[in-house]
């Protein structure tokens, strides 16, 4: 519902959020390598959660991107006013 307080052309930055995803995908996989040829099985366990969590939001924000932009009103169609 469009209450006419937000912009019409306003996007979510997915390309952006892909990349740094990217990035932090390949930073939690270094980290976790890292520390089980160290021996610190602990902090391995931490990076390969945040590996997986990562993942997960890459996933997510693949799905997005591939479904495309979304009907968006233009300046034409007017602001909808929340109901009483």
């Amino acid at each position: 519902m469009r209450t006419g307080s937000e912009p019409t052309t306003a996007r979510s930055a997915l390309r952006a959020r892909f990349w740094l995803s990217v990035w932090g995908l390949v930073w939690a996989t270094f980290g976790t390598v890292l520390f089980v040829l160290v021996g610190l099985t602990g902090w391995a366990v931490v990076c390969g959660v945040l590996w997986l969590v990562i993942a997960i939001d890459l996933a997510v924000i693949v799905r997005h991107i591939r479904q495309g932009p979304h009907y968006q009103p233009g300046r034409d169609i007017p602001p909808y006013w929340p109901p009483e």
